[in-house]
Order: structure tokens, then C-alpha cells, then sequence
């Protein structure tokens, strides 16, 4: 299986529908991968808090129309990283999107943990509150957001529902790159799982800094690949099967246990 992450930089000059046609060609670059991956909030940039309730959208807008129409140009699996979307209470969220080769919406997941700290994310977006499992051709595949990276409760409800592969776009600050990395390994460790984390790059409104650093994590923890600070693209190949293969080889999840309060 041939995958590739795309590190996007969304800097505050750019118009967004010129980001959206730049970001066309370079997936079209990719043709061949079986899974691509893109970054957090990439379109309208993450930090760009003042246009989210322009930018937002229905579940099934313009962004999504994007992502179905490039999975099936490119007849591959393409998760879209997140978009902001808008329910019909007018409520916001920030919704990472799979899609495949047909074209069809495979999954979809509403970021829980929404980020306080520095950012208004959690004043402006709507907690999600379910996480589910996406089966594909190449495993069972889920999908968790950026600051998700820091809450291992979540990552256990996706273990318990047989994911074998978790999406993570993100929009990590460079500030915190070595959190990104002990968090990425350490999640891909513990349940055993195949870690796509695709983060953005460059600098976005406010002058924040993004930390890029895009990262391919192993069910065993190797670093299977990683990018720099910049705008690039990560590939890596990986077996379907090697998740598989490494949990009955050392089964440590069926040593689980449920801990009881005294």
C-alpha cells in the first residue's frame, strides 16, 4: 500500500479558492497512492478564527464536493483532513472526511477535544462526541484531530472498535514539536496501530508558526517516514496485513484489563 501525506502551508495572503486550486495539483501529483492524506483546517487555514462562520459550510458543501471529485479523479483513497462544517442549527465543527475511490464518503469524524489554549477554537467549534471505524480495502481505518493527540481515552474507545489504521491531520504548533512526536509514537504504540499524522506547515494568522514534521508511525513504533519543517510530501509504503500480523505476534491488547475504583 502506497501512501503519501501532503504538509500543506495556508498562509493569510493566500485567497482560499486559490489554495484549493493550487492544492488540486498537487494531488494530481500523488496519482498512483492508495491513501492521501492533507492537514487540519488547511483551506481556510486553522488560526483564521475571524472567517470560520464565513467560511463553514453544510456536511455536503463545496469543500466535500472537492475531496469526492479528486478521490475519483485520482481513483484513490483521499482523507481531506478537516473542513469546517456547519449543521442545520448553525452550529460549527471541525469534521475530518474520508473518501473513496468512487468517490463516496467513507467516514467522517468531529474533532472532541477542541482547543482552548492560546486559540479559539473552543469558543467558536462544537465539541463531536463519537468516534467510529471506516472498513477499506486496506484495513479498518479511523480518524482523530491535532489536539485529540493528548487524550489516550479516546484512542482506547478506537482500539476497543478494531481500528488498524488512525488518521491525524493536524495544525501543530512548532512551539510544541516534540509533544507532536511523543505523542505520535506513543499512540501508535500503545494500540498498536498504523499512525498517518499530517501536519500543516508555514505561518498562519497571528504569526503562529506551524511545526510540519508530518509523520508515518508503525504499529510497532518505528518511524516509517517524516518530513520537515516545510511544505512537502511524505511517502511511505506498508503492508495491510502488518498491523494484523504485529498484534498477534505480541498480543499485549488482549492483556487489557478494566481497572475498578476503590
Amino acid at each position: 500500500m502506497k501512501l503519501a501525506l501532503l504538509q500543506l502551508a495556508s498562509p493569510p495572503e493566500e485567497p482560499v479558492p486559490a489554495r484549493i486550486e493550487r492544492v488540486r495539483e498537487r494531488l494530481r501529483k500523488l496519482r498512483g497512492a492508495d491513501l492521501i492524506v492533507l492537514p487540519e483546517l488547511w483551506a481556510p487555514g486553522y488560526f483564521a478564527f475571524g472567517s470560520y462562520t464565513e467560511l463553514a459550510e453544510p456536511a455536503h458543501g463545496a469543500l466535500s464536493a472537492f475531496g469526492a471529485e479528486m478521490a475519483r479523479e485520482l481513483g484513490t483513497h483521499l482523507h481531506l483532513g478537516s473542513v469546517l462544517e456547519r449543521d442545520e442549527r448553525g452550529r460549527l465543527y471541525n469534521t475530518a472526511l474520508l473518501f473513496g475511490p468512487d468517490g463516496t464518503r467513507l467516514h467522517s469524524y468531529r474533532k472532541t477535544h477542541v482547543f482552548g489554549y492560546q486559540s479559539k477554537e473552543a469558543q467558536l467549534l462544537t465539541p463531536g462526541d463519537a468516534v467510529s471505524v471506516a472498513e477499506t480495502g486496506f484495513g479498518r481505518i479511523a480518524a482523530t484531530t491535532c489536539y485529540d493527540l493528548r487524550f489516550p481515552a479516546l484512542w482506547e474507545r478506537l482500539t476497543e472498535l478494531g481500528a488498524e489504521l488512525v488518521v491525524v491531520p493536524a495544525a501543530w504548533p512548532a512551539v510544541r514539536l516534540e509533544h507532536w512526536r511523543l505523542f505520535t509514537s506513543a499512540r501508535a504504540v500503545e494500540g498498536q496501530f498504523l499512525v498517518l499524522a499530517c501536519n500543516a506547515a508555514g505561518t498562519q494568522q497571528g504569526g503562529v508558526r506551524l511545526a510540519g514534521h508530518s509523520r508515518i508511525v508503525g504499529p510497532d513504533g518505528a518511524l516509517l517516514a517524516e518530513a520537515g519543517a516545510e511544505e512537502s510530501e511524505l511517502h511511505a509504503e506498508f503492508e495491510p496485513d502488518a498491523v494484523a500480523a504485529y498484534r498477534k505476534e505480541f498480543p499485549v491488547l488482549a492483556d487489557r484489563r478494566p481497572i475498578a475504583a476503590d
